[in-house]
């Protein structure tokens, strides 16, 4: 049997962008032939948003081939409660009340504002009933606690905890795949005590700029590891320049290259660093500049300039025997880059 998970879509508009990457995970299930499509919470960026596009979530999970297995995640907690969203949606919103497929049993843990012994007492609960004759696969809301995540990893969440795990909760319970939500920043996998996993896929399109980097889902053949699948989905991506003047190379040249190597898909926070020499190049700070955002045109959503003008001091005669010396020494490339740059920073400390 095979599933492909995800979590938090956060959907808020018909037909915008994170629509779109739903529309475009249900095509990829049928073309992986996937039997399960999991959506462990949030696919709602708020209550009201479900509520606005339930007509249209009927539409596209109904008639696909495969099952598609929601839970309520913290965005969403309210929206599923003996609602119907399509002929091919079943929703947990019960922990003791699984889906049964073959020989395998869905458990939902819907997230709720509860956490210490109110989510221990949640696990006894369900270890009594995961039997060994059958794949236990439980979707699961939440923070996990034993992996270091700063707070930007779940998204615009606040200091708050989020009904919190750990994967000691899970000892003892015969669970095969704990099918996480809430961690928005990157595809993440653990292993449990029995052998088990306990994956986040991150979000599969960026819902803010600290998402950086091509997005994923998990796909995967029950009773195999979890696997990452690559999309081709908006994300942000995170690209810093470092211009190197002593470099025989048009500097304006080399951004075009970074750019043009960066998914088609994503929208860039740029920030370029290092120096230019305006003598060398005919290329002014400001008219550098314009360049650039001639050649990034709409593809950055920020732009940090952070490089300086040294025709100057690479004239100076100082400069260029210290350079000259420090090309003679057996440093490494990076100590010569680190030395040459503390002087370039204390020459124009000293012509200030």
């Amino acid at each position: 049997m095979k599933i492909l998970h995800t979590a938090d879509i956060h959907l808020k508009e018909y037909n915008d962008e994170r629509w779109e990457v739903l529309q475009k995970l249900i095509e990829l299930g049928k073309k992986e032939k996937i039997e399960i499509f999991v959506i462990s919470g949030d696919l709602f960026d708020k209550g009201i948003d479900a509520e606005n596009l339930r007509p249209k979530i009927r539409e596209i999970f109904s008639n696909n081939g495969f099952k598609i297995v929601l839970i309520p995640g913290n965005h969403d907690s309210d929206s599923y409660r003996d609602m119907y969203f399509g002929e091919d949606a079943v929703t947990l919103t019960e922990l003791d009340t699984p889906f049964e497929y073959e020989d395998v049993k869905l458990w939902g843990m819907p997230f709720e504002r509860v956490e210490g012994e109110s989510i221990l007492k949640k696990f006894h609960s369900l270890a009594t009933k995961l039997t060994a004759n059958t794949k236990n696969i439980l979707l699961y809301h939440g923070e996990l606690l034993d992996v270091f995540f700063s707070r930007n990893d779940f998204g615009d969440e606040g200091e708050e905890r989020y009904m919190p795990v750990k994967l000691s909760y899970f000892k003892g319970i015969n669970v095969d795949y704990v099918l996480a939500g809430h961690f928005h920043s990157k595809f993440d996998i653990r292993k449990l005590e029995n052998n088990g996993f306990f994956v986040y896929p991150g979000s599969p399109v960026s819902i803010t700029k600290r998402e950086t980097g091509q997005r994923k889902v998990n796909i995967f053949e029950v009773g195999d590891p979890p696997d990452e699948y690559l999309l081709d989905s908006p994300h942000f991506e995170e690209l810093v320049i470092d211009l190197d003047p002593l470099k025989d190379r048009d500097p304006v040249a080399i951004v075009k290259e970074h750019i043009e190597k960066v998914h088609p898909r994503a929208k860039i926070i740029l920030t370029i660093k290092g120096y230019i020499n305006s003598e060398k190049t005919k290329i002014s700070e400001s008219e550098f500049v314009k360049r650039i955002k001639e050649i990034t045109g709409e593809r950055c959503i920020e732009e940090h300039f952070e490089l300086k003008d040294i025709h100057l001091i690479l004239e100076n005669d100082l400069f260029k025997s210290f350079i000259n010396k420090l090309e003679n020494t057996d440093y490494s490339e990076e100590k010569k880059r680190q030395m040459r740059d503390i002087a370039i920073k204390a020459m124009m400390e000293t012509r200030l």
